[in-house]
């Protein structure tokens, strides 16, 4: 299968805002700030999967996302790009989609995740009564500290701190939760929330909610698009998005491959 690079930003753009809910990372990673970072690949110029390889933070990661009905085409791009890959990644891949790489890629940790969208910002609740404020890059110390306590898996950009990407509540100025994105493009009207967390000792009381709420609220006027990832054995947090009228979108696995 002939393997095709996309350079044309807009191109891209138009064939992911067909189904945004689904694309919310590639549309985001069209901005300036990201795009140096990006390749891009297909085996259609026009029409099909696209898979984006991300090589900006210390580990590349590769997406590609596609309807059930486009999986074959989906497996046979992936096919093509074994040659291309790095020797070690993270890859964000529909369920079974990571065979077509099986011949030269073992799976060193799956982690199945559902993919949710809030289709109607207008929906979402009153905010509940704990004061959350925007962080800065004055608390990425304890923002670090915060995520090691409580979500120490998580992957932090500290370059969101100063977009004003997250939010936090502080009690006596101990920072005892937060949520933020990884992706906010104004630009194509995308965002997706990233490390939600709330430190062990402070679970329970709504913080979590109040740090999303305020910060959906925020970003409601530059995003159309609004999504997250939730881990699928993850109930307290998947009770908590559909209570402010998250939905699910798709299903899919984030995995780290290594090369055989």
């Amino acid at each position: 299968m002939p393997l095709i690079s996309l350079h044309d930003r807009t191109a891209l753009a138009e064939r992911f805002r067909t189904d945004p809910a689904l694309h919310l990372f590639e549309l985001g990673d069209l901005d300036d700030t990201l795009w140096p970072n990006t390749a891009w690949y297909t085996a259609d110029p026009d029409h099909g999967p696209v898979a984006l390889l991300y090589s900006g933070g210390d580990t590349p990661v590769l997406l590609a996302f596609a309807r059930p009905a486009a999986a074959p085409a989906l497996e046979d791009l992936l096919g093509a790009l074994r040659p291309f890959l790095p020797r070690r990644f993270t890859a964000g891949l529909p369920d079974g989609a990571e065979r077509a790489l099986a011949p030269d890629y073992t799976t060193e940790r799956r982690t199945p995740l559902l993919r949710m969208i809030l289709p109607d910002h207008g929906l979402l609740p009153a905010e509940p009564g704990h004061r959350t404020r925007p962080l800065t890059p004055s608390d990425q110390g304890d923002l670090r500290a915060l995520l090691a306590e409580g979500y120490p898996e998580s992957w932090f950009d500290p370059r969101l701190l100063a977009d004003g990407g997250y939010v936090g509540v502080r009690e006596r100025g101990r920072l005892l939760a937060a949520a933020g994105v990884h992706v906010h493009s104004p630009a194509h009207r995308v965002a997706v929330l990233g490390n939600v967390v709330t430190h062990p000792d402070a679970r329970g009381r709504g913080l979590a909610r109040a740090c999303v709420t305020a910060l959906t609220r925020r970003l409601a006027p530059t995003t159309d698009h609004l999504g997250l990832n939730v881990r699928t054995d993850n109930a307290p947090a998947i009770h908590l998005y559909r209570q402010l009228g998250f939905t699910t979108v798709t299903t899919y696995n984030e995995l780290v491959l290594t090369a055989r």
